[in-house]
C-alpha cells in the first residue's frame, strides 16, 4: 500500500513509528520498497557516500534529480522525499518553487525536505501552495555546517533550545507535513515531539521521535570515512562486499572462474573449420 503524507499523518495520530532509510540507486530502493520500509529518502548525503565529497555542499540538482528519478523507478510503496541541495531553495521563493517542482516532475519524488526553522518559513508555504508537500529539517542543518561550526550537537542551551522549539512550531505552522530533528538531545527532542501535530524523524535525536531516518551505508556498514555516535550497524554489508571480491579475484586468478555452467557451447565442428 501507497505510503503518503496521509501515512504519515495516520501515524502520528495512532502512535505508530515510521520508518525511513536514504537510497540513490533503483536496486537499493527497490530492496528496501519491497520489505516494507515506510519512506525513502535521496538524500544531498549522496555527496559523501556515492560521490565521495567531504561534504553535501558541492551536490547539484541535476545530481539530486538523476538520483531521485532512479529511486523512483524502484520504489512502488514508499514515499519518496527529494532532499533539496544547496543554494536550491535559498535565492528566492521563484527558484524554490521552481526547482521543488523539478523534484516532482523529472524525479517523480512525492515530496521534497528542505533545511532550516523560522528563516525558511516562507519557502516552504511557497513550495506548499505549489501543492508539493515538504519536510522540514531542523536541529544540525549539514548545508551550514560551516555556519554552524562543524557537526556538533544542537539545543544545548536553553536559547537554542528554545529556538529549535520555535523553529519547529514555525515549520509546522508555514505547512510541513513531517520534520527531521537531527543531532538534538533525547529529551528535547521528545519534547517538541509531543509539542507537534506533524511527526517528527530523528536522526540522533533519541527514541522520542515519530520515527527515524538512517544513511543506508552507515547502518549496513558499507560506508567508513566517518561514522556519527547515533548509528547503529545492523549489518556488516562492507565486509561481506570485500570477502565476495577477494574470492571473485581468487577464482579468476586461478582459472576456477568461469565454470563450464557459466559458459555458452558452440558445435565443435563449426570451431574446427575456422
Amino acid at each position: 500500500m501507497k505510503n503518503t503524507v496521509l501515512t504519515f499523518k495516520e501515524a502520528k495520530k495512532n502512535g505508530n513509528k515510521l520508518s525511513m532509510i536514504t537510497a540513490y540507486d533503483y536496486s537499493t530502493a527497490k530492496i528496501f520498497d519491497e520489505e516494507g520500509i515506510n519512506s525513502i529518502l535521496v538524500g544531498d548525503s549522496l555527496g559523501m557516500v556515492m560521490l565521495g565529497y567531504e561534504d553535501t555542499l558541492s551536490v547539484t540538482m541535476e545530481d539530486m534529480i538523476h538520483h531521485t528519478a532512479a529511486v523512483s523507478r524502484g520504489a512502488k510503496n514508499a514515499l519518496v522525499v527529494g532532499d533539496m541541495p544547496f543554494l536550491s531553495y535559498n535565492l528566492g521563493i521563484h527558484d524554490a518553487v521552481k526547482n521543488a517542482g523539478r523534484f516532482m516532475k523529472e524525479g517523480r519524488a512525492d515530496c521534497v525536505k528542505l533545511e532550516g526553522g523560522k528563516e525558511v518559513c516562507d519557502v516552504i508555504r511557497a513550495i506548499v501552495d505549489a501543492k508539493i508537500p515538504v519536510c522540514a529539517h531542523i536541529g544540525l542543518t549539514p548545508q551550514a555546517i560551516n555556519a554552524l561550526g562543524g557537526f556538533k550537537v544542537q539545543g544545548k542551551n536553553l536559547d537554542s533550545a528554545k529556538k529549535l522549539m520555535e523553529d519547529a512550531l514555525a515549520v509546522q505552522e508555514a505547512g510541513a507535513f513531517a520534520v527531521v530533528i537531527e543531532c538534538v538531545p533525547d529529551a528535547l527532542a521528545e519534547k517538541i515531539s509531543k509539542m507537534l501535530n506533524i511527526p517528527t524523524i530523528g536522526i540522533g535525536a533519541g527514541a522520542g521521535c515519530d520515527g527515524q531516518v538512517l544513511v543506508y551505508q552507515d547502518m549496513l556498514g558499507m560506508y567508513s570515512d566517518f561514522t556519527p555516535k547515533f548509528v547503529k550497524k545492523f549489518s556488516d554489508v562492507g565486509s561481506q562486499m570485500r570477502d565476495g571480491v577477494k574470492k571473485y579475484m581468487k577464482e579468476v586468478q586461478d582459472g576456477t572462474f568461469p565454470e563450464e555452467k557459466h559458459s555458452f557451447k558452440i558445435d565443435k565442428e563449426i570451431i574446427d573449420k575456422l
